[in-house]
């Protein structure tokens, strides 16, 4: 069989002799070749996502690309996992259900860690700005930046 993307695309462009064109061989659905079937996949695979995010969180179409946008493309929290890989998790306040934003799962995890907890999240801050081992004078450094240090 061939691919009925391949045919379509042929077909639109006739300026290619019938001689040169070469039908793909379908091992996928459809049937297609491995190229468009690789294309129908991500397209499935985005409006899967699309349904599912609007029918569990309650988010408008397009809702989730806007505020992916709104966030610069990143996780809110540590503003380094970018979506390409693995999707942003739709956070949501657990209380009252209102979606706060778009976060990686090591972030979520997080979150559901400290269980929501401002002031938990506000110790991390305190505790990174200045922690008790520095606020008690104690200056000991760990073995690998000692042998950083060292040269070796």
């Amino acid at each position: 069989m061939t691919c009925k993307d391949c045919v379509a695309e042929w077909d639109q462009e006739s300026d290619v002799p019938a001689a040169l064109w070469r039908p793909r061989p379908t091992p996928h659905p459809g049937p297609r070749c491995a190229t468009h079937w690789r294309e129908e996949k991500k397209r499935r695979k985005g409006s899967t996502h699309e349904k599912r995010v609007q029918t569990e969180y309650g988010l408008g179409p397009g809702d989730y690309d806007r505020l992916y946008e709104f966030q610069g493309g990143v996780c809110f929290i540590c503003r380094r996992a970018n979506g390409r890989t693995r999707k942003l998790s739709v956070d949501h306040d657990h209380k009252t259900g209102l979606v706060r934003g778009l976060i990686c799962r090591p972030c979520n995890s997080l979150l559901g860690h400290l269980r929501d907890d401002a002031g938990a999240a506000h110790r991390i801050a305190q505790y990174l700005l200045d922690p008790p081992a520095r606020r008690m004078g104690l200056v000991a450094v760990h073995r690998e930046n000692r042998e950083a240090d060292d040269g070796g």
